[in-house]
């Protein structure tokens, strides 16, 4: 939903380019994913949507991998800029005016350690600059250490002064700088000019424009909740980030009609969809390219990666769809593995202990217990007993085995393939298969039962003297 009004444009810069130390990872900082997405993408986002015209992002540790990410989220929406040196938040931003050169309308500063923002605070950032060089968010924090504090003269913003420059006095303040400004294009660029590295880190502050805009035409704080602007520094934190953020996508489609028993216990990523009237139980997660029709129903525990479940279709307790097709009304589980390329048609049905590989499941058809179906075309109603497996690998290559319609396989039945069971054809229990079977004729493979009479309690004899045998030996020993 964008925010975009009229009267408002804008430009956003956003920061990027830190490493990240205390996250103790490979990989940039700026990567690691909260809901299915790079944290990055998420200020970069809220930019967009709240009608940024362009967005530059600055990039130098990982710059190659975070491009790509970037490249992949928004085309060629965003454009990059480097910091080839650390030199501090105002250096990062005097990094960015290059490619901004031509660019008058005011400009926006945001982080991508900050992925909770909204459009909302994106926005209203925008619109409280009016015609002063300089607006800023600011919040009110019980525990304000490691934060910039808020200086005011007369109720107004006069400068802000960094946790490890401040006075004891400026340490007693509980109003914040999170770090998010906008700031009127030829007075930031006047202002990032005149930044000097006299302080106590010897950097670039980019909070040292506040004083020269108070000075010059104000700088007009806007309070916003510090819960949508905290950043990620470390693993815990960015736990709590995606928590936080986990339970804004629960809601957003709970308010879609969808219905979520507990919104806390839900783990859904941005790019799902999700029908209305459908229906997560506890302990869902919904990830990547997922698509949930119209009154489906995924129960606890299930797990549903790049996948399409159509409307009606029930997911039963604890099962597993990866890169697969769930067709309407069909059933799956509980305990069910659907691994990728299975495509389950309309009321088809696999049941506990059912995993299906590469294997297309035809209308109405069904495996209701324990089976393997792998590298398999099942067409419409066919029955599969428990503990069927299709000996789809012989070491080297995968084969096919082909069901048609109509067919019953019964239980504990091996169908080794490359095989066809015809049309209405029936395997009986316990048979292994190895060649093909025509349509209606019955396949029986199983060894002739021998029944002799008396003979059990002579062979449990001699198990029992073959044990206590054992059993001496070893004490011996």
């Amino acid at each position: 939903m964008s925010n975009e009004s009229p009267s408002r444009r804008f430009a956003a810069v956003v920061l990027a380019a830190g490493q990240g130390t205390r996250m103790k990872s490979a990989l940039p900082k700026v990567l690691h994913e909260i809901a299915g997405r790079p944290m990055v993408c998420w200020p970069v986002e809220a930019a967009l949507d709240a009608g940024a015209e362009r967005v530059v992002v600055v990039l130098g540790h990982g710059k190659e991998q975070v491009e790509a990410a970037l490249r992949d989220a928004f085309g060629d929406r965003v454009d990059t800029a480097l910091q080839a040196e650390r030199r501090g938040t105002g250096h990062a931003v005097q990094c960015a005016m290059p490619a901004l050169a031509d660019y008058d309308g005011p400009i926006v500063i945001l982080y991508g350690d900050v992925p909770l923002i909204e459009p909302e605070a994106v926005a209203a950032l925008v619109d409280a600059r009016g015609d002063a060089p300089l607006s800023l968010l600011t919040c009110r924090a019980a525990d304000p250490s490691g934060y910039g504090r808020i200086l005011r003269e007369d109720g107004e913003v006069s400068g802000i002064r960094e946790h490890k420059d401040c006075s004891a006095e400026q340490l007693a303040i509980d109003e914040i700088n999170p770090g998010l400004y906008a700031a009127g294009a030829e007075f930031l660029r006047g202002a990032l000019d005149g930044l000097s590295d006299d302080n106590s880190q010897g950097e670039l502050y980019l909070t040292d424009i506040v004083e020269p805009a108070a000075k010059s035409g104000g700088a007009r704080g806007v309070d916003w909740p510090l819960e949508s602007l905290q950043g990620v520094n470390d693993r815990a934190q960015l736990a709590e980030a995606a928590a936080v953020m986990r339970r804004r996508v629960a809601t957003r489609h709970a308010r879609a009609g969808v219905t979520i028993r507990d919104l806390s216990r839900v783990d859904i990523d941005h790019a799902v969809t999700i029908g209305t009237d459908a229906i997560l139980e506890p302990g869902v997660v919904l990830r990547g390219d997922t698509t949930i029709g119209a009154d489906a129903h995924v129960d606890v525990g299930c797990v549903v990666t790049d996948s399409t479940i159509d409307a009606g279709a029930y997911l039963k307790p604890y099962s597993v769809v990866s890169e697969s097709h769930v067709g309407e009304r069909a059933q799956v589980g509980p305990f069910s593995h659907l691994r990728p390329g299975s495509v389950m048609k309309t009321e088809s049905k696999i049941g506990n202990f059912v995993e299906m590989k590469k294997t297309v499941l035809g209308e109405g058809s069904k495996a209701s217990h324990l089976a393997y179906l792998g590298d398999g075309r099942i067409e419409r109603d066919v029955n599969i007993g428990a503990g069927t497996i299709f000996c789809n690998y012989d070491g080297v290559q995968k084969h096919l085995t082909v069901l048609e319609e109509g067919c019953f396989i019964g239980s504990d039945s091996q169908l080794v393939a490359p095989i066809t069971v015809g049309k209405g054809a029936y395997v009986g229990t316990g048979t292994t298969v190895t060649k093909n079977v025509p349509a209606d004729a019955l396949a029986v493979g199983r060894a002739k039962q021998q029944n002799k009479e008396g003979y059990a309690p002579r062979l449990r004899s001699r198990m029992q003297a073959r044990a206590k045998a054992a059993k001496e030996a070893k004490s011996k020993g």
